[in-house]
């Protein structure tokens, strides 16, 4: 017999408490979740389903606080050390909160000092520990983080206790157990584009480049010549491509906008040719809603968007068709995004701007299921940054999504490796490998062939590996 699911929609008139199902899956708790009731059901079941029911419209009414919940990737006491310190614990206090390497680190942000006052309490019932910013210790109007830290049980025992509190104290809750299941990996379901579903579980997906410019970094640019665009699509195909990426404005680091105009007579022609001759899920790669919407008339099936939809009206563009769209992390423009980059905290800010665009993308009327984030590796990011972005990917998960990572040929492995773009297949072979490790669901690659294999490989060792009948 499955838990009985009980869910808890915050922001609204209190309802009555009423059981809408029974379930022992994420799958069959959504298909039995159909209206909003009061109660609480241990995590991460019920905050899921909520995600996907009353959430939404809480998104779109303007009145649900993003707490931006994730859990931390800090391998060793020193780094876990140095994350207990950023959110406010003095150096004595960090180090032995940081020995006992099995306890999670769950961070929160932008949490009222009232909210924070209820953390601690729960943590301390259930086991788990809280650090809170100074900002709150001195019960400050203004927000401020707090890190949570004890093992996955006890982070789900505090989340169910703050379900049974006031608003903000719900909302906390549910984002703490929507954080730990896509930690888990049980909140991630498959990706909707068009009229297909693409299963991001089972296995890594590859996204072949197709780059129809005359100035593609990695040298492989197709301008206006939608056949060759076609026989390189073919090729991909036939190498195990997945997905085929076709774009029309180059985004490496120094590089100057082409207009709409030129955008389009690059890229419709290539993808009008592709969708016309190939079975294969096609994404557009731009960041203009009237380039996106002739592709997408065209058969692409997916928008992949290098500033995270945010051109006014692209979310409204992909609300109203049945496209998937990725959102990516860039910090300026292509022209200067590589002029000293700087972040206060790297990771906070990746994941902050993901957190806030889908919730806009979301609120926009454009379904999680139909969403991918990407850190942005190599746009605007120094080689440390981009280091650790594959060091810390996983933390991602935490959002409930799938994760896209483009490190194929770029700077950063030419830079370490002293290697030209055509020379950096290895290398481009070492960051797939460890991004699909540590939680990447699709890699965007030039050489398909090549990295099909890695995928597979690193598929085996951390998922296991099964003789196909």
């Amino acid at each position: 017999m499955g838990q009985t699911a009980r869910v808890d929609l915050a922001g609204g008139p209190p309802a009555p408490s009423r059981v809408v199902g029974q379930a022992s899956s994420l799958p069959e708790l959504f298909a039995c979740v159909t209206e909003p009731a009061v109660g609480i059901l241990a995590p991460p079941f019920a905050t899921v389903a909520h995600m996907r029911a009353g959430a939404y419209n809480q998104l779109r009414e303007g009145r649900r606080v993003n707490y931006r919940a994730r859990v931390l990737v800090a391998d060793g006491p020193e780094a876990r050390a140095g994350e207990i310190t950023a959110v406010g614990a003095d150096g004595a206090a960090a180090h032995r909160l940081a020995r006992t390497v099995e306890r999670l680190l769950l961070r929160l942000e932008r949490v009222q000092w009232r909210t924070a006052s209820a953390l601690v309490d729960e943590a301390r019932a259930a086991g788990a520990e809280c650090v809170l910013s100074p900002l709150l210790l001195e019960h400050d109007d203004r927000p401020g983080p707090v890190l949570l830290i004890g093992d996955a049980d006890a982070c789900e025992r505090v989340a169910e206790a703050m379900c049974g509190g006031d608003a903000r104290g719900r909302s906390v809750g549910r984002q703490i157990s929507e954080a730990l299941a896509g930690w888990s990996g049980e909140a991630l379901l498959p990706l909707r584009c068009g009229g297909r579903e693409l299963e991001l579980a089972e296995r890594t997906l590859v996204t072949g480049i197709i780059n129809v410019t005359p100035d593609s970094f990695s040298g492989d640019g197709i301008a206006h010549d939608p056949d060759a665009a076609l026989r390189q699509a073919e090729r991909l195909v036939e190498d195990g491509a997945d997905i085929l990426d076709v774009g029309g404005q180059s985004t490496r680091p120094g590089s100057d906008p082409v207009s709409e105009e030129e955008e389009i007579a690059r890229t419709l022609p290539a993808v009008e040719a592709i969708c016309g001759r190939l079975d294969v899920v096609v994404s557009i790669d731009t960041a203009r809603p009237e380039v996106a919407r002739l592709a997408i008339e065209a058969g692409a099936v997916m928008v992949n968007d290098v500033r995270g939809l945010r051109a006014e009206g692209m979310i409204e563009l992909v609300a109203e068709t049945s496209a998937a769209a990725c959102i990516m992390h860039m910090r300026g423009a292509p022209r200067d995004m590589q002029a000293a980059p700087r972040y206060d905290d790297l990771m906070t800010e990746i994941y902050g701007f993901l957190a806030d665009r889908v919730d806009a993308a979301v609120a926009g009327g454009v379904e999680r299921d139909r969403l991918l984030v990407d850190p942005g590796f190599g746009f605007g990011k120094t080689i440390n940054h981009n280091l650790e972005i594959l060091r810390r990917l996983g933390e991602l998960r935490c959002l409930g999504l799938g994760v896209v990572i483009g490190t194929s040929r770029k700077s950063t492995i030419g830079k370490v490796l002293d290697a030209q773009p055509d020379e950096r297949v290895f290398g481009t072979a070492a960051t797939c490998a460890v991004a699909i490790a540590n939680g990447a669901n699709i890699i965007r690659v030039h050489d398909v062939r090549e990295m099909v294999q890695v995928a597979r490989m690193t598929d085996a060792v951390m998922r296991g590996w099964h003789k196909e009948q």
